[in-house]
């Protein structure tokens, strides 16, 4: 079951908002939490922020830092998570350790980031009488499976560490529902992309490495033959999701992928890229990676027709937009 109940929301997300309410954003320092931040702010909110600035980065807090909560601590750390969602309405759990290669290398800290972390987060928020807790999941729970779309009510097959450590804490986010009362829901993240990716980092994703590359007129590196295909979902498409999941009804428990619906090669985007940047670079084939999947794309029908949400900003639009914040970052 992907769901608990369905609603039709009647009235605008933004009015659902609570300016007396406290919002905890776990990973706030990172790509997404950080715009999580600035759009709670913009909705006149008070956010709290929870990071141990280990892949977050300061900068990205910069321009909020006179209105937000900063708790640096590690999710780890029970207490600490504890004092962090004291008080609060919501809590927006971001904080992870976002890599399958990084899982593969390190299956231990990945599980006791991402299972036990998100466990300490359950309890904290079921101490404080939070009203929703909106965990960060990701598309690789599906595993490789040949069937496309992906259907949230499909049986995962997760092929790394990392894919099973999200499984894991989007089934106990849903047991903490059902068992506790904790209305929750696990948004599934397809290939989450937009400004504040860190293209420098060991474990980036491919279109900040890709747009990086081909801006500094490099030739891009791709693992594998390039025909794999990703659903690419900008920044702001995940952002209006978290919101409109923060604001469902007090029923609606259940995990809900988060995309754009649709997919296109990486051969595809190093041709996008190379076209808004005015060049024509080739790709530098390497080996495929353990644990990377070959195909994925999304359906948004539950999301759509349980939380009323649907993506805003298409794929060429937010490509656009996150190649020329690179050429500026470059600059």
């Amino acid at each position: 079951m992907c769901c608990i109940k369905a609603f039709v929301f009647d009235i605008t997300i933004s009015e659902r908002f609570e300016h007396l309410d406290t919002y905890l954003v776990t990973g706030g320092a990172g790509f997404i939490g950080s715009q999580l931040v600035e759009e709670l702010l913009k909705r006149g909110v008070r956010v709290r922020v929870l990071d141990n600035m280990t892949t977050g980065r300061a900068t990205n807090l910069a321009p909020f830092l006179a209105d937000i909560d900063i708790r640096q601590a590690d999710i780890r750390d029970a207490d600490a998570v504890r004092a962090a969602a004291a008080g609060t309405d919501v809590i927006f759990h971001q904080a992870a350790l976002a890599s399958v290669q990084r899982s593969v290398q390190n299956p231990l800290v990945t599980n006791e980031v991402n299972v036990t972390g998100t466990l300490h987060v359950l309890e904290a928020a079921r101490a404080a009488g939070v009203r929703r807790v909106v965990f960060a999941s990701s598309s690789s729970v599906y595993g490789d499976t040949p069937t496309l779309p992906k259907i949230e009510t499909m049986t995962p097959e997760p092929l790394s560490p990392y894919a099973v450590s999200k499984l894991a804490a989007e089934r106990y986010c849903l047991v903490w529902a059902g068992v506790y009362g904790l209305p929750a829901v696990a948004l599934r993240y397809f290939n989450v992309f937009g400004p504040r990716q860190d293209p420098a980092s060991d474990y980036a994703a491919v279109i900040p490495r890709f747009a990086s590359a081909i801006l500094s007129g490099r030739r891009p590196t791709i693992y594998g033959d390039g025909e794999q295909s990703r659903d690419f979902t900008y920044i702001a498409n995940v952002v209006g999701a978290n919101m409109a999941a923060a604001n469902a009804p007090a029923e609606v428990s259940g995990a809900f992928n988060v995309a754009a619906g649709e997919r296109i090669t990486l051969l595809e985007l190093v041709a996008h890229i190379n076209q808004l940047a005015g060049t024509n670079l080739t790709a530098i084939h390497e080996p495929a990676r353990s644990g990377d999947v070959r195909h994925s794309q999304a359906s948004i029908q539950a999301i759509g027709e349980m939380l009323g949400w649907q993506p805003s900003v298409s794929f060429d639009q937010g490509l656009r937009a996150t190649v020329e914040h690179f050429r500026e970052a470059l600059k």
